[in-house]
């Protein structure tokens, strides 16, 4: 998803430069309970960035939620991902370009309100209007007729709604784009594109305490910095009804406090793994643990707009630095098998017709010091003198960060070339992130929004894209894109994406680090734990034991 997903990282020794992580005895002080005899499900969660407006949402805290509330036209399959229609009943077009959707009718949501071609038109229309500072609308919306006069890069709005929406009657309305987007259906099933119902815009603040949506799960209460009670919503008519009576979200600062909850069954589903548990959660859980690959790629970021990172040479710097990584080693031994090399910005997700590539990144991203050493001389070393890795810290990140820097630190024989920066919370972390705050490197992931290559570079690398943590900008990337998203066959698309991600490698605006796996435990209370491509639990699916 959006951003610096919430991601946790395990770490241990390495002998040659790694330092060693000793497991953690630390127990939980927690007195809340597991699933109940109403078939409650108790989950891992972390606090979200923003309020839990779709078009405001791009952290996967947030995501989670918007997931289980809200249902979208398409949704994604949870053990293929591949897009099917969900509260569409149709999106048809005869040229690519101009496209009619029509709803199934009866849908409603949570308040009982219908479901309307209105609230999707006047949810995009929220989202993408200057003026509303949302986080969540490029590169989505962008595609769409009108939405440089809404959003335009400098000055003021010009208009309040998109040109390219019209709603047609309660159940169809058209959207035009600026160009030819055969793919464009496909990524209908993210939550940016989610509707909203009328109590979000006649009193936006009571519906922000307490979101309203139309999807499988109603919010029941929400204490922020605690947790979330969700249920079943009676309102929802979808293919994903609940299995179990609610969800309690609860939320955990400290990794090691969840899986300690998890072993003790006040926990039943702990997606947010600790650091120590990995090596041995497969054990200590009697089997109820899952590693499986997910559309997630780790990277490390550079500030752009910071003048020493800005440089031609400061390019020579960052591949460097990615070859003082020894990627082999530290997924080998710190990871414990749950982290694979990367070799390209996007994941073996969606294998090699979907645009995956195990040599692109080629030398770059492959280990050899020696060279790694030369090419920080030549661009006239780490801009400051010192590399930094700035990193949340309430979550397990500390010691993959101190484990990537004592490898920097090595290929350049020079114990103190980069350190990591912790930052408080996940908030705070993104916030200075948001803010051009940055002057070092940092680190940052991505959780896929829908199963294309367009979703892994569009939104990252793409100039003022809304999730360019790096401010990367480069008009021929910016050109191959367009040419891709208006190519009228996915394999012409797929191409023309790969040739603009090819450019990466030069520019290397983020270091690709390694494919994450995804990876979630649960307690012998319940049963039918799966995770979908995304990495996320298939939280309708889950059932209680009796």
């Amino acid at each position: 998803m959006r951003g610096a997903t919430r991601v946790t990282f395990a770490a241990g020794a390495i002998a040659i430069a790694l330092a060693a992580t000793a497991c953690s005895s630390s127990k939980s002080t927690s007195s809340s309970s597991g699933s109940n005899a109403s078939g409650v499900v108790t989950a891992w969660w972390g606090d979200p960035q923003n309020p839990l407006i779709p078009t405001d949402t791009n952290e996967v805290n947030g995501g989670a939620v918007l997931n289980m509330i809200f249902a979208g036209l398409q949704s994604y399959d949870p053990k293929t991902g591949k897009a099917q229609l969900a509260n569409a009943s149709s999106i048809t077009t005869t040229d690519q370009q101009n496209f009619t959707i029509k709803l199934k009718p009866g849908w409603k949501f949570s308040d009982g309100t219908a479901v309307t071609a209105h609230s999707y038109v006047d949810a995009w229309n929220y989202g993408a209007y200057l003026p509303n500072a949302q986080n969540n609308t490029d590169p989505f919306f962008t595609s769409i007729q009108g939405y440089a006069d809404v959003h335009p890069a400098s000055g003021s709005a010009k208009a309040k709604t998109m040109s390219g929406l019209k709603v047609v009657d309660d159940n169809t309305f058209t959207v035009a784009l600026t160009q030819k987007f055969s793919l464009w259906p496909d990524t209908l099933g993210y939550s940016a594109f989610y509707p909203l119902p009328k109590a979000f815009f006649s009193n936006q603040t009571a519906w922000e305490a307490k979101p309203i949506g139309n999807g499988p799960y109603v919010i029941n209460s929400w204490n922020k910095g605690s947790g979330m009670q969700l249920r079943p919503s009676s309102t929802y008519t979808g293919d994903f009804k609940p299995k179990n009576g609610g969800i309690n979200l609860k939320v955990y600062t400290d990794a090691n406090a969840a899986y300690a909850d998890l072993q003790a069954g006040n926990l039943d589903i702990d997606n947010g793994l600790s650091t120590s548990a990995l090596k041995t959660a497969q054990s200590d859980l009697s089997g109820r643990f899952i590693n499986q690959p997910a559309g997630i790629l780790q990277t490390i970021s550079f500030p752009l707009y910071n003048a020493g990172w800005s440089t031609a040479n400061a390019k020579l710097v960052r591949q460097g630095i990615s070859m003082a990584i020894d990627r082999a080693t530290i997924t080998k031994v710190i990871f414990n098998s749950t982290r694979t090399p990367a070799t390209d910005w996007t994941s073996p997700v969606l294998g090699a017709e979907g645009g995956f590539s195990s040599t692109l990144c080629g030398d770059v991203c492959t280990y050899n010091p020696t060279k790694a050493k030369q090419l920080i001389q030549q661009g006239g070393g780490i801009p400051g003198g010192q590399l930094t890795i700035s990193y949340n810290a309430d979550s397990s990140h500390k010691e993959w960060v101190d484990a990537v820097c004592n490898s920097i630190n090595n290929a350049l024989g020079n114990t103190s070339a980069c350190v990591g920066k912790p930052v408080g919370t996940f908030a705070s972390f993104r916030n200075q992130i948001q803010n051009k705050q940055e002057t070092s490197a940092f680190r940052s992931g991505w959780q896929m929004d829908y199963p294309l290559i367009q979703d892994f570079l569009q939104p990252l690398y793409f100039t003022n894209a809304a999730s360019n943590d790096s401010h990367y900008s480069s008009s021929q990337f910016d050109s191959l894109v367009n040419q891709a998203n208006a190519a009228s066959d996915k394999a012409t698309a797929v191409s023309d994406f790969k040739s603009a991600e090819k450019l990466l490698v030069t520019d290397l605006p983020a270091i690709p680090l390694w494919y994450q796996n995804g990876l979630v435990g649960w307690s012998s209370k319940v049963s039918n734990v799966a995770l979908d491509p995304f990495s996320v639990p298939v939280y309708t699916n889950i059932t209680v034991n009796k």
